[in-house]
């Protein structure tokens, strides 16, 4: 470790703060909404601003790769009228010299929600602004300000160890769809695979427990969700005269939701838990170890009692245990007062989180033969999966995981501790197409207001980022083989 000095990295990074700033408040006036295709252009310009600045840091190569419509085409016009445009990602690197270093490739996000005064800002969202040690802009937090730490990190790890390259091989791919759910971006890696060949994964998109408590996310949930649409009689038809009689599909609809979950609250798809790694009694315990508030978490959650899986915590029940949830069922009649109907149509919409271990595909087709299974004669159904992410979960003994936490434990100056995300995202592409593993690396804490009015960055909290980075990549080189 002391081929990085602590001091010198913080000198480093002291002296640079303001210009640093000054520059991510410039990133973050570009309204770069990749879902409006009003904005298309200000994603664009954010694309170039970023390959500029990573040019200027230092990155002797940097490019902006097109999405959709050929990575070396132009891009692809919208599949729908009012559909947003492709947008593009940004692919950076910066070669070691040593033959012998690892690759390690940085992923984050440089498009970002919409946001207006009129949501309830206190301030414009696109003119960042600082008080009380937060800097309040749309993509503070997500993922403009987790990106660009890395910029001054990088330039304190050479700045402290006398360096002209880094210690290690270092990649980043900075998406530009990320918040419009990443459509084009598993066949970009697909296609780009041998440029983003790398040993190590570093996810730049994610958080910590709490500014007291700093964590490291091993993992999150896959995700796969469908709607189920059920059609009965031809027409809506008379509930006296043939209700009883002939089957409602509102009343399947309701059977299905109903026979999702045992009397233990679990999936109860034949096949649903095959493969399922189950925790293991250490992550039980690092868990627990945590400072959760059950009351606190139903504040935020808007919720007024936990309910789920027998024989799980709620932090093990939204981290590691899969899940399935309806998200919305209709049919038939829904104005005002009464209407003596049998619906000709219903519908259901699930969506299920699953964990390492599961494959979306046989989930899918678990989903489809439970459906068809339970579903009587005169009831015909369509279900539409609408895609799937992927689990991904790195152990706790992984070597490179270790040099995050290292790094991580350096700079904040304790104990870190281990969480995983609930929800789910694009690491999973990365780690099945690269065939390496993935680490997070995020500083931003549940208050920063993600998607929401006021979304903001601890300043602190940001410069722990650069000094983390600054330490990660020394680790990575001196701790031998990382995968």
């Amino acid at each position: 470790m002391s081929s990085t000095p602590d001091s010198a990295v913080r000198a480093f990074i002291d002296a640079h703060r303001t210009a640093f700033l000054d520059d991510l408040s410039e990133w973050l006036r570009i309204p770069s909404v990749s879902a409006d295709p009003a904005r298309a252009g200000d994603v664009r310009r954010s694309a170039e601003w970023l390959a500029a600045k990573l040019a200027e840091t230092g990155f002797p190569v940097t490019e902006i790769w097109e999405t959709g419509g050929g990575a070396t085409g132009a891009p692809a016009a919208p599949a729908t009228p009012g559909a947003a445009p492709p947008a593009p990602a940004v692919f950076a690197e910066w070669p070691s010299g040593d033959p012998d270093a690892p690759t390690v490739l940085v992923y984050g996000h440089h498009d970002v929600q919409p946001a207006a005064r009129e949501d309830g800002w206190a301030t414009e969202p696109f003119e960042p602004v600082v008080r009380e040690g937060r800097l309040f802009a749309r993509g503070a937090a997500d993922d403009k300000g987790q990106v660009f730490f890395h910029t001054l990190g990088v330039r304190a790890h050479l700045a402290a160890t006398g360096r002209t390259a880094p210690a290690v091989n270092i990649k980043l791919l900075i998406e530009g769809e990320e918040e419009s759910g990443s459509p084009h971006f598993a066949a970009l890696i697909a296609e780009r695979a041998d440029r983003l060949a790398c040993d190590a994964v570093i996810v730049s998109d994610t958080g910590m427990w709490s500014e007291d408590t700093p964590t490291v996310c091993t993992g999150m949930r896959g995700l796969a969700d469908c709607q189920i649409d059920l059609r009965g009689p031809d027409q809506d038809i008379h509930s006296g005269s043939f209700g009883g009689a002939v089957p409602n599909p509102a009343t399947e609809a309701a059977r299905l939701a109903a026979a999702l979950h045992d009397d233990d609250r679990r999936v109860a798809i034949p096949g649903f838990y095959d493969g399922v790694v189950e925790l293991t009694d250490r992550e039980r315990e690092l868990f627990a170890e945590l400072p959760f508030d059950e009351e606190t978490w139903l504040r935020t959650a808007h919720a007024h009692a936990t309910l789920g899986e027998e024989g799980y915590t709620t932090l093990e029940r939204i981290w590691a245990r899969p899940t399935a949830e309806v998200n919305g069922i209709g049919g038939g009649y829904q104005g005002p007062g009464g209407k003596t109907i049998v619906p000709s149509t219903a519908q259901l919409k699930l969506s299920f989180r699953l964990v390492a271990g599961m494959e979306t595909e046989k989930v899918q087709q678990a989903v489809r033969d439970w459906v068809a299974e339970r579903l009587p004669a005169g009831i015909r159904h369509e279900i539409t999966f609408w895609g799937a992410t992927r689990p991904c979960l790195t152990p706790l003994d992984h070597p490179a995981l270790q040099s995050v936490v290292r790094a991580m434990g350096r700079a904040f100056g304790q104990e870190i501790r281990f969480t995983r995300e609930g929800g789910s995202g694009p690491a999973a592409d990365l780690a099945d197409v690269l065939d390496a593993p993935v680490l997070f690396l995020g500083i931003s804490v549940p208050s920063d207001g993600w998607h929401a009015p006021n979304e903001k960055v601890e300043l602190d909290l940001l410069m722990k980022g650069v000094e983390t980075a600054a330490y990660l990549w020394g680790d990575l080189a001196e701790h031998g083989p990382i995968t």
